[in-house]
């Protein structure tokens, strides 16, 4: 009973002081809307990176050619991988599951008038599902195709743009490099990756892509999709060991090749992403502080006011833990309630964000809510502290002299 009494005189000394109230009030509140606000940005950043690496694939391990050169300096890229060695990955390798051996290019493109220069892809129908490629029109080539060098090509949907407009591509024919190609399919669209547009380019049988249309006769790379629940770190073990034996690279030699495993690029990524994250709400945080420093004040400059107050409330009796749990319950509803009103503008500005610009995704997260409703209590009980102690070890004859 005493406690909400307590509470009662907490709220009539605020609103007695409305404006000063809402002042004190006004730092915490731009604080949270800050933090909220930053921390959506971060979380939104982080999962359009993770949607982005994670859209070229999962389980995934991506062998290349190694580099060639002397002392340090890289001059081109080895011709060591070969369509011998995607077969030895796909049927010695343990824990694969299926694999794509790939070559690519630049090639110009043609239909009719119009012309487009664009990444071309000579690879199998496993890159699909390798890569979380799926069709929107048409449909994929086959292995008797490819086995057959088959002229068909499956275009991403902004070459499809490029070249056709608004016109149904299924079926025509184009010129890739002067020479004829059906078009069989369009891929989904999976959005620019910013170094690699997966949506602007045509993906070709490789047997097509190296003998027809490249010209070469060793591979750009083989993707080695992992099978569920394998160790990927040993499947990487196991085609590193396998390569250096068909490769005759004797101990101590450098391995003419390189495996990039696309987990360890997710994690990497999401850790850059992560920090990212904390370097805003850190920054942001700093004006809750500022906010804390301003509760402090107002609250001594109301200690001061009301000394006389205190004096009479001690001299009849009350007891200093009465006054301290007074002051420091006026500290934490300004802090609470500009938490509140906090919380609300800055879910509202997190909403607002993308409607403004184009360069922010913004995900506003339960955790980062809590996080910012917990810090400004932790400011108001912690900047309010001091005022409230100071009102309760004020001696009461001392306090009635005031004037």
């Amino acid at each position: 009973m005493l406690f909400w009494t307590t509470v009662k005189a907490s709220l009539k000394s605020l609103l007695a002081s409305a404006m000063r109230s809402f002042l004190a009030m006004l730092g915490i509140i731009i604080g949270v809307a800050a933090v909220i606000s930053m921390l959506a940005i971060g979380t939104g950043a982080k999962k359009s990176i993770m949607d982005r690496v994670t859209a070229m694939g999962t389980n995934l391990l991506v062998v290349r050619p190694g580099q060639s050169g002397s002392h340090g300096v890289m001059s081109g890229t080895m011709q060591t991988l070969s369509l011998a060695d995607a077969l030895a990955i796909a049927r010695e390798a343990p824990g694969v599951r299926r694999i794509a051996p790939c070559v690519g290019g630049s090639v110009q493109l043609k239909y009719m008038s119009q012309n487009s220069r664009c990444r071309v892809t000579g690879t199998t129908s496993t890159y699909l599902p390798i890569r979380d490629f799926k069709i929107a029109q048409g449909r994929a080539f086959t292995e008797p195709e490819t086995d057959a060098y088959a002229r068909v090509a499956l275009l991403g949907p902004v070459t499809v743009d490029n070249l056709f407009g608004v016109n149904d591509p299924i079926g025509q024919d184009i010129k890739m490099n002067g020479i004829n190609f059906t078009v069989v399919g369009v891929l989904k669209a999976k959005g620019d990756q910013g170094w690699f547009n997966p949506d602007d380019q045509i993906l070709i049988p490789y047997t097509t892509a190296m003998k027809q249309v490249l010209g070469l006769d060793y591979l750009g790379e083989v993707d080695v999709h992992v099978r569920e629940g394998e160790d990927v770190n040993k499947v990487l073990d196991s085609i590193t060991a396998l390569l250096r034996k068909r490769h005759r690279l004797q101990p101590g030699t450098p391995d003419d090749f390189n495996i990039r495993n696309q987990a360890d690029m997710i994690e990497t990524f999401n850790q850059m992403a992560q920090t990212f994250s904390i370097l805003l709400g850190s920054i942001a945080s700093i004006s809750l502080l500022v906010g804390g420093i301003g509760i402090m004040n107002i609250m001594l400059v109301t200690v001061t006011e009301r000394t006389r107050e205190i004096g009479i409330r001690k001299a009849i009796g009350a007891k200093e833990r009465s006054i301290l749990l007074q002051f420091l319950i006026e500290s934490m509803i300004i802090s609470g309630v500009g938490g509140l009103i906090g919380v609300g503008l800055g879910v509202a500005a997190a909403v607002a964000i993308p409607y403004f610009t184009t360069q922010f995704v913004t995900l506003v997260e339960v955790q980062g809510i809590l996080l910012a409703l917990s810090f400004s209590a932790v400011v108001g009980i912690f900047f309010g502290f001091y005022p409230a102690l100071r009102a309760a070890r004020l001696d009461p004859v001392e306090a009635l002299r005031y004037e």
